[in-house]
């Protein structure tokens, strides 16, 4: 499958002439274009974000609103809940923010933005998606088999998960570790090709300091991934093993150790976080740069805090595991660790703040969002620090204080930066522009709703209200009348918030076809991919791949007339 690169920026995938016409599956199904493969991710990913919310919608219903019957599911069964508790973490962590933000942006910019016509393995590239699209469609069948979908949580911890004796659902919980399987596969072949195309495929004169931060961020998600994923992928079998063949890996009965699971998942679980969170980072500061016409702030100090932030979170994956038997003397050194990789993220966050100052910004969808993303993740990560200590982490651990501080963090990086990336680049990806109205419309009717869900979450968090439980009136300490109207209060709110998200997917097609036409550069920004057509045809330059003069942020600069200057554009 080796695939030459003929010269940089040129990745070696399009030598043949395409003049004749491609059937609609050549095209659009089976294609090796970077862009389309992203169409396809995007896709996906949106549609698997839908049944994720969907699943949310109905087990929130169940605690607000306990024995009643939930319009368009029914009633929800104990193990009906536990399903859908499971799946619907698994599915917005694996199917929603890893296929968008990576898998999407990474393969629609990062050939636009270093100025070369595909990735390096388009077939590689295309198998990629086939296999997620495979395993999405492996984790979904698990709720059509005997015994129904895993409820065993998006954690899988033994032994719910490994002993079939204990697991309700021993053929869901099976096909959830196929699926998750399949999944990283896809990702690592992902990975692959975002490594090699960022370092080998570059336009002419594009030095490594002039490539745009959202590129550099998700090559070093796609390293960080590749660098953790191994071990999970190990216990993924020996998990797989003991639930159908007899190995008792973790089944302590038989001297396995169910600790060992913990470890194994969160040493990958924990630069996860960041695998999602740099490229959303990214795309908020190509957003901001553009929306304030500023240079960004420290460019390279941002870059080696990338660096650091992923060196740093291969230490901190014990904090999940304070309360679990850990060594109190391990338990200081994770405290210690966690609470120091906060500090290379709030000093990204103080590089955006102060390339925002001074600025002369414009609150469009984008950088509203963009704004948006930096307020709610800071919220998520001033909280994290009572869970990166571990006394005041014992208190907490497995209430929903934890289970709202993950969302203030998941939330802005899956969701928010999501929207800011699509309402970004969507007149490159379509050529058309969205309803700037609609657009706000959308954002105040998410972003509201959302502190409206989890706010009260901390609240009863704090209170001592414990995840996983089905039916709070069966806890008279939990039952309270004021907790119960917490919980509606926020059941609410997620109705309403889902209910918003037909303004943007009405905004996002209809705008394909009546948004007004976009241009090139409608951002009037620097970086390469506003410097081909909206959208980008096959090969993405036919006229000739841009040379690179300078970086991608001088933005009102004081020898210029205009307050941008393209990339491409010679002194």
């Amino acid at each position: 499958m080796a695939e030459s690169i003929e010269h940089p920026g040129h990745a070696g995938g399009h030598d043949a002439p395409h003049d004749h016409e491609m059937s609609f599956w050549s095209k659009y199904i089976f294609s090796t274009d970077h862009k389309v493969i992203a169409m396809q991710y995007l896709f996906t990913g949106m549609a698997m974000g839908l049944i994720g919310g969907f699943f949310a919608y109905a087990f929130r219903m169940q605690l607000a609103f306990p024995g009643m019957e939930v319009p368009g599911w029914g009633m929800v069964s104990p193990a009906d809940y536990n399903s859908l508790v499971t799946n619907h973490g698994t599915i917005m962590i694996f199917w929603v923010a890893m296929p968008v933000l990576i898998a999407a942006f990474g393969n629609f910019l990062i050939p636009l933005m270093i100025g070369c016509d595909d990735m390096v393995f388009p077939k590689i590239n295309r198998l990629s998606f086939q296999i997620f699209f495979v395993s999405a469609i492996v984790l979904l069948s698990s709720f059509f088999v005997p015994g129904g979908a895993f409820g065993g949580a998006w954690t899988a911890y033994p032994p719910l998960s490994a002993n079939p004796n204990y697991s309700l659902t021993p053929m869901g919980s099976s096909i959830w570790v196929v699926a998750v399987a399949l999944e990283f596969i896809a990702f690592l072949l992902g990975g692959i090709n975002f490594i090699t195309t960022a370092m080998n495929a570059r336009a002419p004169g594009m030095k490594l300091y002039d490539i745009p931060i959202v590129v550099w961020m998700i090559v070093v998600a796609s390293i960080l991934f590749m660098a953790s994923v191994g071990p999970l992928i190990a216990g993924a079998i020996m998990l797989f093993m003991d639930q159908n063949i007899g190995t008792h890996f973790f089944d302590p009965a038989y001297g396995g150790d169910p600790i060992l699971w913990q470890h194994l998942f969160w040493f990958f679980g924990h630069p996860e976080v960041y695998v999602v969170l740099l490229p959303a980072m990214g795309i908020t500061a190509e957003i901001i740069t553009v929306f304030a016409r500023k240079k960004l702030f420290a460019y390279r100090t941002v870059l080696y805090t990338t660096f650091g932030t992923g060196v740093l979170s291969f230490t901190v994956w014990a904090h999940h595991q304070f309360i679990a038997g850990i060594d109190p003397r391990m338990a200081h050194v994770f405290t210690i660790t966690t609470l120091l990789i906060s500090i290379p993220i709030a000093e990204m966050c103080f590089v955006y703040v102060a390339t925002l100052y001074g600025g002369s910004i414009t609150f469009s969808t984008p950088m509203l969002w963009a704004l948006a993303f930096i307020f709610e993740f800071l919220i998520g990560g001033v909280t994290g620090i009572f869970l990166g200590a571990s006394g005041s982490d014992i208190y907490f651990h497995d209430t929903y204080f934890v289970l709202a501080h993950f969302h203030y963090t998941f939330f802005p990086i899956a969701i928010i930066g999501t929207f800011a990336g699509v309402t970004f680049w969507y007149p490159k990806m379509f050529g058309k522009m969205m309803n700037d109205t609609l657009g706000k419309l959308h954002f105040w009717g998410t972003v509201i709703p959302f502190n409206l869900i989890f706010i009260p979450l901390f609240v009863l968090g704090a209170a001592g209200q414990h995840r996983r439980i089905y039916n709070y009136e069966h806890f008279p300490e939990l039952s309270a009348p004021w907790m119960q109207d917490l919980r509606q209060v926020a059941t609410i709110a997620l109705v309403v918030m889902l209910g918003m998200q037909l303004v943007f997917f009405y905004n996002f097609f209809a705008s394909m076809f009546r948004g007004k036409a976009a241009g090139k550069n409608p951002w009037k920004s620097n970086t390469l991919e506003w410097t081909a057509d909206s959208p980008p045809p096959h090969g993405n330059w036919p006229e000739g791949l841009p040379n690179v003069y300078r970086g991608p942020y001088e933005y009102s600069h004081p020898d210029r007339d205009d307050d941008y200057w393209p990339q491409n554009v010679p002194s």
